[in-house]
């Protein structure tokens, strides 16, 4: 098949669940023996060259000038459109079996379904989360934009492919159709062969110091963990908007000796490493799409706290007191489950990895082949 993948952001200039997810399914597309291209911001231009490349075995065709992904910590509405029209000229060129966006942010579908009405390609459309009404706490009053559109990409194709199977519920919220859930993975061989960080710790976050990811819940769980364990040692990995005031909040509760903030790490094989050393992760966040990081760390053998909210798709991967735990929104609950996880590590350590083993890129690789083959016969 030749097929094309339709995504602004391009891995590994941007590292991101979405980015990652496209590589990771167009290289072993590629290895299976299909032609594969990826559309996106030409994120590896140099000033002198802006030609497209491949890049393990992906064209990478660069649509336009990268331009900033946010404005105002919300992803710039600005950017999708601009990208989206600049698709429109490159894309025409070629016709494709599969053309695959991923939903989010949207407009790219609608240049993307064009192509597909001319007869140039059929459309897949990649849902990594449904907001619905979550638009207006989002984006205020102008959210009925967000979820006008929202609703008109759900409608331009029936072949529509959910990462899980809540975004596959919020689908059928709005749309009467059963998305194909094909979800996020890890690579488990690479992840094994990563050795064990000399840095320890009992509890480990990564991921951007955003709201969303409510790490100021994590901070002051452990303040009420270190009741109980004096000596616990928390690393929180990654960097953010929310880094200096997540920096104050230790230093007023005086857990510098408890918490460190390691920033942003640029290998991810460091991230596993650390996790390897570690005993107990935590994912505070209320809303994520899927959560990679629960199955990398249960790859890791850690048991992972995940909280409870409508938005977050992270709790479907979650079998309570097996792979780790589902907490109510509440410091005391997390860290009586960050206790728990302590103490049960070793109990709970075959049931992570049984877990994480469900998804390896290389069978999910499979899954999306069949699927589209078996939509294109149908035709």
């Amino acid at each position: 098949m030749k097929i094309a993948f339709i995504y602004d952001s391009v891995y590994p200039w941007v590292k991101g669940g979405a980015e990652n997810r496209v590589y990771q399914l167009a290289k072993r597309l590629v290895l299976r023996g299909h032609e594969v291209h990826w559309y996106g911001m030409g994120c590896w231009w140099t000033a002198e060259n802006h030609e497209d490349i491949e890049f393990e075995g992906i064209h990478l065709h660069g649509v336009c000038k990268p331009i900033e992904l946010y404005s105002n910590g919300k992803r710039s509405i600005k950017e999708a459109i601009y990208f989206a029209l600049k698709l429109f000229s490159p894309l025409m060129k070629e016709r494709f079996d599969v053309v695959e966006c991923q939903g989010f942010p949207f407009f790219p579908c609608f240049t993307a379904k064009i192509h597909a009405i001319l007869g140039r390609s059929t459309l897949f459309i990649t849902l990594h989360e449904v907001w619905g009404d979550y638009w207006y706490e989002y984006l205020g009053k102008l959210g009925i934009f967000g979820k006008i559109v929202e609703k008109l990409t759900l409608y331009l194709t029936d072949r529509i492919i959910t990462v899980s199977e809540k975004t596959n519920r919020d689908l059928q919220a709005i749309r009467l159709l059963d998305g194909n859930v094909i979800p996020n993975g890890i690579n488990l061989k690479e992840i094994n062969f990563i050795k064990k960080s000399d840095k320890k710790s009992d509890v480990i976050f990564v991921g951007r110091l955003i709201k969303e990811k409510n790490v100021d819940l994590l901070v002051k769980a452990i303040d009420l963990v270190r009741k109980e364990l004096p000596e616990i040692k928390c690393l929180i990995v990654g960097d953010g908007p929310e880094r200096e005031n997540l920096e104050k909040m230790v230093l007023d509760r005086n857990l510098s000796t408890n918490i460190e903030f390691t920033g942003f790490l640029g290998n991810h094989d460091d991230l596993i490493s650390y996790m390897k050393s570690s005993k107990v992760f935590v994912l505070p966040s209320t809303r994520e799409g899927f959560g990679i990081v629960v199955l990398e760390a249960n790859a890791c053998e850690l048991p992972v706290v995940v909280v409870k909210h409508k938005m977050n798709a992270a709790c479907d991967l979650i079998n309570n007191g097996k792979n780790g735990f589902v907490v109510e929104p509440s410091d005391k609950d997390m860290a009586a489950k960050i206790i728990r996880g302590i103490k049960d590590k070793e109990k709970m350590k075959p049931h992570c990895v049984d877990f994480a083993s469900q998804y390896d890129w290389d069978d999910i690789v499979g899954l999306l082949e069949k699927h589209y083959e078996k939509s294109l016969n149908r035709l």
